[in-house]
């Protein structure tokens, strides 16, 4: 990728990707070599093949990656990844699943056993140097949390390390009694980059707007998010010890309300753990502004459904799916233009333009002066004035920046006519 983006670790400094990095196409295409191919994925369980010597096809990230392999399970038993493609002219091997010992390509019978092994084709017997290592299927690496399974294809990074730290917090539950549940289960198609998707996924700051049902279920103020290397952590705490996790003694969070544990897993998975189960979410980009989601569920306490944080979730993929990335992608595509200057500015895709994250900052300095150490309430017309006095407000928009403060519930009325910060 010929262009850098830099994010300062210091998230107090930390700013917005900017708008290039979700709207340019070759930086799209360029993040399949430099991300996607050098991560990790999602493919299922161990249900995808039930018994020895069956086979099951499927395209990893389809319309995108579209990378075709091969899972197997082995005369050993043993769970393997291999590619579908013939080595010989490039034929797609398998087309439907099923008890394959040996695996035959239909255009000119090259053979190899269920472990990708080459072992024999037609009219090659004369052939020099004949076979080669080359000439076996290629085995992705693989790796099996519970009955979950997940591939590399060229990984810069070992995906057990990623595992353990999942299993600090969850590793209790009973992840081999997991089962697919098909009815809650579903793919969304949303007009939007799918870095959007993750941004919006990462950020808990929406929650209280956007899901106004789970807001009341969690604990917004105890809303915590703990980062690791190639994932994060949020831990949503329930407002009482209704629909909470059952924590063991020797459990780091014992004694807590824990409703939820979501966890991101770099670049686009989410695994999301409730008291019934797992919510995962998977992020697939179609396009630079078309994004498949699949949300999959399995459970393994089904007295514990539609209770607590994991309630309604298809009412929460919604609402992040079609109103909270509809606002992001809308702002995208006003290239970031500050309104009050007419200047295109980063900033904006924070939300706000800086200029205006400027005169926010100021009233708020403002008053907070004005509460003094005790904090009084502050008189509007007083307020008013020394707003006025800075020459960034008029008396008008003094007044009006007061009301639209007190919508967005950045300050409060104390008393009639008189005013604190939140």
């Amino acid at each position: 990728m010929k262009r850098k983006f830099n994010i300062d670790s210091d998230i107090s400094k930390a700013e917005t990707l900017p708008s290039s990095f979700y709207k340019d196409l070759k930086i799209f295409e360029e993040l399949k070599t430099k991300i996607f191919l050098k991560s990790w994925q999602w493919i299922g369980d161990t249900e995808l093949v039930p018994k020895k010597n069956y086979v099951y096809p499927l395209t990893v990230l389809n319309k995108y990656l579209s990378e075709p392999v091969i899972i197997s399970r082995t005369d050993d038993n043993d769970i393997i990844c291999l590619t579908n493609v013939c080595t010989h002219r490039g034929n797609i091997m398998v087309l439907e699943p099923g008890v394959m010992k040996k695996l035959v390509c239909t255009y000119h019978g090259r053979r190899f056993d269920n472990e990708g092994n080459f072992e024999y084709m037609p009219e090659f017997k004369d052939a020099k140097n004949f076979p080669r290592p080359c000439d076996n299927l290629h085995n992705f690496p693989l790796r099996k949390w519970g009955e979950l399974l997940f591939i590399g294809f060229n990984p810069v990074f070992d995906f057990n390390k990623v595992i353990n730290k999942m299993s600090e917090r969850v590793g209790f539950l009973p992840l081999e009694k997991f089962r697919f549940d098909q009815s809650l289960s579903k793919d969304f198609k949303i007009d939007s980059h799918w870095a959007l998707y993750c941004d919006n996924y990462l950020e808990g700051f929406h929650i209280p707007f956007v899901h106004k049902g789970l807001n009341e279920i969690l604990d917004y103020q105890n809303y915590k998010t703990e980062v690791y290397e190639y994932c994060n952590l949020q831990i949503g705490y329930g407002e009482d010890d209704s629909n909470i996790f059952d924590l063991p003694k020797d459990h780091i969070d014992y004694g807590k309300n824990i409703a939820a544990y979501y966890y991101w897993i770099f670049p686009n998975m989410m695994f999301n753990f409730y008291p019934w189960g797992l919510s995962i979410n998977i992020v697939q980009p179609i396009s630079n502004d078309l994004t498949k989601v699949s949300f999959r569920s399995y459970v393994f306490d089904k007295s514990k459904l539609n209770q607590g944080a994991g309630s309604d979730l298809q009412k929460v993929e919604e609402e992040d799916a079609e109103r909270a990335i509809f606002l992001i992608q809308s702002m995208l595509q006003d290239a970031g233009v500050d309104v009050n200057t007419g200047k295109v500015d980063l900033g904006v895709l924070q939300g706000k333009p800086r200029s205006e994250v400027s005169k926010m900052q100021l009233f708020m300095d403002i008053l907070k002066s004005l509460e003094g150490d005790n904090k009084v309430a502050v008189e509007e017309r007083a307020f008013v004035q020394e707003l006025e006095k800075t020459e960034k407000f008029s008396e008008e928009e003094a007044r009006n920046y007061i009301r639209r403060m007190l919508r967005e519930a950045s300050i409060y009325e104390s008393k009639p006519g008189h005013y604190n910060r939140v």
